[in-house]
């Protein structure tokens, strides 16, 4: 496994120079993570997820990972849950609407499409075409996908609810 950390200087601090590789080349990937407080810089997406999922970097088997990527979705669905809850309008949501916000996430929730003015974080895993679940619709209302199926898909759907900011850089990693 190939990473570099350091910590990501707060507000109206210059940014330190990235580390480089061992072989002196740059890291084609970036990652800033853990509420802002770190930046990570990686060869390969998996090894940005191991920063992020406990026991991620040792799994060998497709299976046990994809189940370790679900979970963590799971996981960071909850406090993105509650943020988009506390910064929206909660008031302005049926009982219902409020019921899926505020409800635990032991079970995914059941809804057919999503109106309120509180965006809904939701985990693909567990709708179509993956799960169980029909897949709900949009309906004014706005749903965050946290996608699990690849390393990439999930850091991709993490970076786009705001969770983490991943970069890459593909013209460090051409023919890699």
């Amino acid at each position: 496994m190939t990473t570099a950390t350091i910590p990501n200087p707060r507000q109206a601090t210059r940014l330190p120079a990235p580390p480089v590789r061992p072989d002196g080349q740059a890291y084609p990937f970036e990652m800033i993570y853990a509420g802002g407080g770190w930046r990570a810089y990686a060869d390969t997406p998996a090894e940005l997820l191991a920063l992020l999922i406990d026991g991620y970097g040792e799994l060998e088997d497709d299976e046990a990972r994809l189940r370790k990527r679900i979970r963590y979705a799971v996981d960071v669905s909850v406090p993105l849950q509650a943020e988009a809850a506390a910064d929206g309008d909660v008031g302005g949501c049926n009982a219902e609407q409020r019921s899926v916000l505020l409800g635990t996430r032991d079970v995914a929730p059941s809804v057919t499409e999503w109106s309120a003015p509180v965006p809904l974080v939701l985990v693909t895993s567990y709708y179509a075409p993956d799960g169980p679940q029909p897949r709900p619709v949009e309906a004014g209302g706005d749903i965050t996908w946290l996608d699990p199926r690849t390393d990439e898909s999930l850091l991709t759907s993490l970076h786009n609810a705001t969770w983490i900011s991943v970069a890459a850089h593909r013209a460090l990693s051409a023919g890699r």
